[in-house]
């Protein structure tokens, strides 16, 4: 790092590597991107379970990113000063150990999932079990969750269970991380942060997509190339677009699909739907729209493979969010001010839904998740998009969505919390 103008590092899509010098002065930043093969023939390849390949991953990547660090010293490069790992990698704690060097945590969900993985590996409170899949948990400082809302991972009969025990990783090494940073805001969750604090140094620096830091570079990592769909937002009037984004992993049935789209005919709100096609790796099917629905809709929908979401949530044309809840959407609609109606599926995004409409009120409930095993049926569909659009419960949605916008803004703000942690780190 020196004190020169600042250059970024970033890939075109034709895959060609550009500097770009920033116009304010300060540090210069140099991002270098390493790869390590993970060990597999094709990791591309649909039959290779996570529970195979995640204790390869974690043997190859030990060995070899403590070489690349090694390496790099040794050629003349910069000293590594800090790791920082992800929750699904928690063994990168082990190479810092390792190498004598500091660990922080990056947890990329919200502070009350945090709180239930902490104190589901503690065992200091009653989870679900084979025996009473039923029970209700009860965390310190936080509202009382039904067994549906509690992070999916954690029920012993979910198919993806796997992950969990990754995650579940990170907290038996909890000790080696210097500082847990979340993705989440102080003020958003005060005493479920205060309650954690106490077991480890917790550093709220979210949004991190709003972090000045991070929106002033040309980096960015999206799934794939977004659609333009902004100009056809500016043609409509402020608070009438329905948005619906399901992320990037989750996949409803078609007959899901179906009802949603039913449900937005009978509306008869506009909306834009982003329809991602599927992995080819995953085997699914592209999702098919009802027979003649394009030609009903018209110039009131529009259809996208991908969209710039933060754009597109920030736009004054927006009404509502129909959602999977993934934290990274639940923050981004929080910061920019959007209702949800909520849509999770599993993982974090049940506790999220519940936290979106119970705690910080700003959506409305349409499902509780794939556990539930439930078709939403088109007219529930439809009363959920008129309720969030239109009305007095419409208006208490939005009233609230900008008072958390406000807090985020505030949060990043030279002297707001999340700037101060930031800094701090």
């Amino acid at each position: 790092m020196g004190s020169e103008t600042p250059t970024h590092i970033f890939l075109d899509e034709k895959g060609q590597w550009h500097r770009r010098q920033s116009p304010n002065t300060g540090w210069q930043w140099v991002i270098r991107f390493e790869f390590f093969d993970g060990g597999l023939p094709d990791p591309e390849d649909p039959s290779v379970e996570l529970s195979f390949y995640l204790p390869l991953l974690e043997k190859v990547g030990k060995e070899l990113v403590a070489g690349m660090i090694k390496k790099h010293s040794e050629e003349g490069g910069a000293r590594v000063s800090c790791l920082v790992n992800n929750p699904f990698i928690p063994w990168v704690c082990d190479v810092a150990t390792e190498l004598g060097i500091p660990c922080a945590t990056l947890w990329i969900q919200s502070c009350a999932v945090f709180s239930a993985y902490y104190h589901y590996n503690a065992e200091t409170v009653a989870f679900p079990t084979e025996a009473e899949p039923g029970l209700d948990v009860q965390l310190p400082s936080m509202p009382l969750l039904k067994h549906d809302e509690i992070p999916s991972f954690l029920h012993p009969s979910d198919p993806l269970t796997v992950l969990g025990r990754a995650i579940l990783g990170q907290f038996k090494k909890l000790s080696k991380s210097s500082y847990v940073l979340m993705d989440t805001i102080q003020e958003l969750e005060p005493e479920i942060i205060e309650e954690m604090s106490k077991v480890c140094i917790v550093k709220p620096v979210g949004p991190l997509f709003k972090i000045p830091e991070a929106t002033n570079t040309a980096i960015r990592g999206d799934l794939m190339k977004a659609d333009d769909c902004l100009d056809w937002l500016s043609s409509k009037p402020p608070a009438s677009v329905v948005y619906i984004s399901f992320g990037s992993i989750v996949y409803l049935t078609q007959e899901q699909v179906d009802e949603i789209a039913h449900g937005l005919l009978s509306s008869g709100v506009s909306f834009l739907w982003v329809m991602r096609p599927p992995g080819k790796e995953f085997g699914l099917d592209m999702h098919i729209l009802p027979d003649g629905f394009l030609e009903k809709v018209g110039d009131n929908g529009k259809l996208v493979q991908w969209s710039p979401q933060e754009q597109v949530l920030a736009h004054p044309s927006l009404a509502c969010f129909l959602t999977h809840c993934g934290w990274n959407s639940s923050i981004e609609a929080l910061t920019l001010g959007v209702p949800v109606l909520t849509f999770p599926q599993w993982g974090d995004q049940v506790t999220n839904a519940k936290y979106l409409v119970d705690v910080f009120g700003v959506g409305l409930r349409l499902c509780r998740g794939k556990a539930e095993n439930r078709l939403v049926k088109r007219d529930e569909v439809e009363k959920c998009m008129l309720e969030a659009t239109v009305g007095e419960k419409a208006v208490e949605l939005k009233q609230n969505a900008l008072k958390w916008k406000k807090v985020a803004e505030e949060a990043v703000a030279e002297s707001g919390s999340s700037n101060r942690n930031f800094q701090d780190f």
